[in-house]
């Protein structure tokens, strides 16, 4: 039997592979590029002041993104504040502290819930959520909050059950699904051997899972955090129902209607006519292109800086 490797083989892998790689930086590049040349008028007129106007009038072609971003941005943090406790319980609850006979069906609902569409979330939180939410925690919170210097104002206005803290919170319950189950699966990559040492030697459940579980696999977390994140930034249709979708920036109140880049893309892109329109929505894709790379960034620095503090 000749045992002798095969070195065109070995060569055929080689290109297939880097051609693969390749095939994904021309893509990147790609989009960059066709996203700037189709909004290209839309940055040559309004320039960096794009990024802080609000007012977005179509008809006199004047465009700011600035309500936009603010309601991206804010949906997503909130979806995170929300979102990112409950995942690392229902993690937790499945790796380490529920019975075998639960710890299946649960997984496998956690999956479940991953895979229902959005839209549907969206129909649901329209119709069956907003009025819930406006009766029985808008309503309450406005009258135990509103008083509060400074965080007032996050809780002020009148309770409609859509605006941005209901859509942020739909987008909670939309990623939860996602960040749960990663962060399940990496717990799971926790040698035995380590935690039943930590057992071994005294540890409660608590101890084992901050000094053992999380040091040992803070990267992949935080991977499943920001894949989390990044689907909350760049979800449109539960946030196009749950939003509002005006333009109108009045203050700063988390209760009041918003819009956020995905959605105004939904709402107005298949009316738009050629021309400054079409370019300011183009630049608006552009912008959340550019945010979703700079979380992307932002996670990879952290996880290399994690790596350092271990002195790998």
């Amino acid at each position: 039997m000749n045992n002798v490797p095969d070195k065109k083989a070995d060569i055929v892998f080689a290109a297939l592979a880097r051609l693969a790689a390749g095939v994904v930086v021309f893509l990147f590049i790609g989009v960059i590029v066709s996203l700037v040349m189709a909004s290209w008028p839309s940055i040559k007129k309004f320039s960096l002041a794009f990024l802080w106007t609000s007012e977005w009038d179509p008809p006199a072609e004047f465009f700011g993104a600035l309500v936009s971003i603010y309601g991206t941005l804010i949906t997503s943090f909130i979806a995170l504040i929300i979102a990112v406790p409950v995942s690392f319980g229902v993690a937790l609850f499945l790796t380490e502290l529920a019975p075998g006979w639960l710890k299946r069906p649960l997984g496998l609902a956690v999956e479940l819930l991953a895979a229902i569409p959005s839209i549907v979330y969206g129909m649901w939180g329209l119709f069956v959520f907003a009025p819930l939410f406006a009766r029985y925690f808008q309503e309450p919170l406005s009258l135990l909050l509103s008083d509060v210097p400074l965080i007032g104002i996050l809780f002020s206005g009148p309770a409609f059950g859509i605006g941005i803290l209901a859509a942020g919170v739909i987008l909670a319950i939309m990623i939860i699904p996602y960040i749960a189950a990663v962060i399940r699966d990496v717990f799971e990559q926790t040698p035995v051997l380590m935690k039943e040492s930590a057992y071994g030697i005294g540890c409660t459940t608590w101890e084992v899972i901050w000094h053992i579980v999380l040091p040992f696999t803070k990267t992949g977390v935080i991977g499943g955090v920001m894949l989390g994140l990044g689907r909350a930034l760049g979800e449109t249709m539960a946030v196009t129902f749950m939003i509002g979708n005006t333009w109108q920036f009045e203050n700063f109140s988390w209760y009041m209607p918003g819009n956020s880049i995905a959605s105004a893309l939904a709402n107005e892109f298949s009316e738009a006519e050629p021309g400054l329109h079409t370019a300011a929505l183009m630049e608006l894709a552009l912008l959340l292109f550019a945010i979703t790379f700079i979380v992307l960034v932002l996670s990879r620095l952290m996880m290399l800086h994690l790596a350092r503090k271990e002195g790998r």
